[in-house]
């Protein structure tokens, strides 16, 4: 009995979806366009930005919303993993095997880094490259 509402609500309730997201976006993508060409808060849009928009809305949305969750999971981690430090770790440990491991981490990314410059910047600026 319901699913019939269901269907004749359905189309008018997705046209205003449609007609006010794209009003949403298509009123800023004129209060953007009259902006001075040396407003520093003008940007470049593509006109077809506005036709996408309510696609991507929901999307975009789910993504922040999933986002945000992970976020206060990461901090609920943080928080319980720091009190079990705070609480059970109280012998202060010298720092040498903590120092050892980031020098190794770090002159491994240093290394990579040279390499990846050596291999694709040199021949753009146009020095020969050392075998």
């Amino acid at each position: 009995m319901l699913l019939p509402a269901i269907k004749v609500l359905s189309v008018p309730v997705s046209l205003i979806y449609l007609l006010t997201i794209w009003g949403i976006t298509g009123f800023a993508y004129r209060v953007n366009a009259r902006r001075s060409a040396g407003d520093p808060q003008k940007r470049d849009f593509h006109p077809a930005a506005i036709l996408i928009a309510p696609i991507t809305l929901p999307v975009f949305t789910a993504a922040y919303m999933s986002l945000i969750i992970l976020k206060a999971i990461l901090y609920g981690i943080f928080l319980v993993i720091l009190t079990f430090l705070l609480v059970i770790y109280r012998k202060p440990t010298s720092p040498t095997w903590l120092e050892k491991l980031v020098t190794k981490i770090g002159s491994a990314l240093l290394e990579a880094n040279t390499a990846l410059i050596r291999l694709f910047i040199r021949p753009l600026i146009g020095e020969p490259q050392q075998i």
